[in-house]
């Protein structure tokens, strides 16, 4: 298991695997009661981190703005250069 400090350096795609892994483990019953809470814990961290990854990309997405001559642009984020 890796480090519970270590999500904010995973890919959405990275740790949307984890928690994949996690929620298989957990249904199977694999881990003895501790593990499972611990597991459990890290799955909870890793739902809201890929829930924040996932509406920052909805908040860019939403920036795309269709220009006059057809061409896509983005707009900066508030906060971006």
């Amino acid at each position: 298991m890796t480090d519970h400090n270590d999500i904010q350096g995973l890919s959405f795609e990275d740790a949307l695997s984890e928690l994949e892994n996690i929620v298989s483990k957990l249904e199977r019953g694999d881990a003895p009661l501790e593990e499972s809470i611990d597991i459990y814990e890290r799955g909870a961290r890793l739902k809201k981190y890929c829930e924040s990854k996932l509406k920052a990309a909805q908040l860019k997405v939403d920036k795309i703005v269709l220009g006059f001559d057809d061409s896509i642009t983005t707009e900066p984020l508030d906060g971006e250069d």
